[in-house]
């Protein structure tokens, strides 16, 4: 298992100097899923959700989380992000919403964290403009899906089975 980065000699928590690392352009991906009952993705799909729309609101949020992904993590670093987008996939079966983030800077550091960031707050908030309607979704399978740039490279996440 490789050292832990955010963790000094003395096992003490810490904010990784970032400042001798080279600036590339870096990307990270990140997806989730919001399962719910049929009849709430329908008042999605038909704009009918008492709380109006859905998906822009989710939308925004998850931008706003990504930007602000440092104030909300301890050891982040605040970084100038190029590029932040939500895309939202409804799904029939099983019921519910795909939600993916990208996430784009060129800096030091990464946007992994960024990207997970706006995919849970996406998620959290269609949960909270839908929880009159139902109050059974559940958040699921948040994951890094692919990142480039830095020195680690390329990651890609092993697809995931049929169904989600």
């Amino acid at each position: 298992m490789s050292k832990l980065s955010h963790i000094d000699d003395k096992g003490e928590a810490r904010m990784v100097d970032v400042s001798e690392k080279a600036t590339t352009s870096r990307r990270a991906v990140a997806e989730g899923f919001i399962t719910m009952q049929p009849e709430t993705l329908a008042l999605v799909e038909t704009g009918e959700a008492k709380k109006g729309d859905v998906i822009g609101a989710a939308r925004i949020a998850g931008i706003m989380a990504a930007k602000k992904t440092h104030e909300l993590i301890p050891l982040c670093h605040p970084l100038a992000i190029t590029k932040a987008t939500l895309d939202f996939e409804l799904s029939k079966s099983p019921p519910g919403i795909r939600v993916t983030a990208e996430v784009k800077v060129s800096g030091p550091t990464g946007v992994e964290m960024e990207a997970l960031t706006g995919v849970s707050v996406a998620c959290l908030t269609l949960y909270d403009m839908l929880k009159a309607a139902d109050k059974t979704m559940t958040i699921e399978d948040i994951r890094l899906v692919e990142k480039t740039g830095g020195k680690s490279g390329t990651f890609k996440a092993p697809a995931r089975s049929k169904g989600r």
